[in-house]
């Protein structure tokens, strides 16, 4: 049983890939019960995605987002298989779909008439653009909405081309601000007893990524651009050079400066008036940039990063995903968990949740996502109360694939 602070909710997952699947693993990783409903045969798309573990063919890409997850195989393109699914999201809490939109209401479960069925409901609709707007019927991908949102008109080499950035963030924001949206709308309902429907864009979650860029513009009146490691508007905050390697400094206030300034040993630069508050660093960046560096490549990264830290200054180095799964912090957070592969006997390391850090309620990150189609027995059984008999006719018939 779950002891996450979600725990006895029932959500059914209608999704499938990335953004949709990753909202729906942080209210399994808070303690939901999440029913994941796959088609017959294929099931996710994502299923077939690589790094396969070897003997198995089973996805590493499937395996990092549906964690905990029961899977249930039901055909509802079928009369009785819509019915069955209606039957469960008649019992569930929250139904989350990332579909295009109107698919949904061509498959017969159009919101509205699921919440007069089921007044409690919170539905959550994830797509690229969302149910309005004139392309909210636009196909989109990660890549398409970090180009249009303007994310990668912030990303790259200071003077290069724009790049996307390298984990797939407008996927994982849309799904983070889905999850979200759904644990607001839970306790909305626990005060007016009523669910509701919820529609988050990718692109509406990639435009608030965009942060201070908008204003930048709008009241500074500037073009933003990629400016590599650099800040536009905080100096020093930037990636500089060693004798074998880069470390990332930051300054985000005078006093930061001073004590960088003191571990270098060049205490004159705050009297410099180039240097004397932020706005002067910043329009003399390219200076102080040279001006730091000629110190820095004296010695190496590692002898920088136990200065700094010395001085309390904000550094990294920046870190290989080697680095990262063998850094000191992670091991001690318990931020990387070793999954078990049982029918391959395979072990490897992957990302455990972030949300373990609750007094009470913890919730360990669960290390199973599900063949597909797993639960069907046991889900139809738990919820609908159905029998082994009308189970196995429902299967014959070919409803649950």
């Amino acid at each position: 049983m779950s002891k996450g602070p979600l725990a006895g909710l029932l959500v059914i997952d209608l999704t499938r890939v990335l953004a949709g699947p990753y909202c729906t693993m942080v209210l399994r990783d808070l303690g939901a019960r999440v029913v994941k409903v796959e088609r017959p045969v294929r099931g996710d798309d994502a299923r077939a995605f690589p790094p396969f573990i070897e003997g198995s063919g089973d996805s590493g890409y499937f395996i990092t987002v549906n964690r905990g997850k029961q899977s249930v195989v039901i055909d509802f393109k079928t009369g009785a298989g819509r019915d069955l699914l209606l039957s469960l999201i008649d019992r569930a809490d929250v139904l989350v779909e990332n579909f295009s939109p109107g698919t949904l209401e061509r498959a017969g479960m159009n919101p509205i008439e699921l919440a007069s069925r089921n007044p409690r409901l919170v539905v959550a609709r994830l797509s690229g653009y969302g149910q309005t707007g004139p392309d909210r019927d636009l196909p989109a991908y990660d890549i398409t909405i970090q180009a249009r949102a303007g994310l990668m008109a912030l990303t790259g080499p200071e003077g290069g081309e724009p790049v996307k950035i390298g984990s797939a963030i407008s996927d994982i924001a849309g799904g983070m601000f889905s999850a979200i949206a759904v644990i607001a709308a839970l306790y909305e309902r626990s005060l007016s007893g009523q669910g509701q429907i919820i529609d988050v864009a990718l692109f509406d979650a990639s435009v608030a990524l965009l942060e201070n860029s908008v204003v930048r513009r709008t009241l500074g009146g500037l073009d933003p651009k990629p400016i590599g490691q650099r800040h536009p508007s905080i100096t020093p905050f930037d990636g500089f050079a060693c004798a074998d390697g880069t470390i990332v400094i930051a300054a985000g206030n005078n006093d930061m400066f001073v004590r960088i300034a003191r571990a270098l040993g060049h205490m004159e630069w705050c009297h410099d008036n180039r240097f004397r508050d932020n706005a002067s660093r910043t329009e003399h960046h390219a200076q102080l940039k040279t001006a730091v560096e000629s110190v820095l490549r004296e010695y190496p990264v590692a002898h920088w990063l136990d200065v700094f830290r010395r001085e309390q200054v904000p550094c990294a180095r920046i870190q290989s995903i080697d680095d990262v799964l063998h850094d000191p912090q992670v091991m001690a957070r318990g931020m990387m968990a070793v999954y078990r592969h049982a029918p391959s006997g395979r072990e490897f390391e992957v990302v455990a949740s972030p949300l373990q850090g609750f007094s009470r309620t913890r919730e360990p990150t669960p290390l199973v996502a599900p063949d597909l189609g797993q639960h069907t027995d046991i889900v139809l059984t738990d919820v609908l109360g159905l029998s082994a008999e009308r189970i196995a006719a429902l299967r014959a018939s070919g409803v649950l694939g």
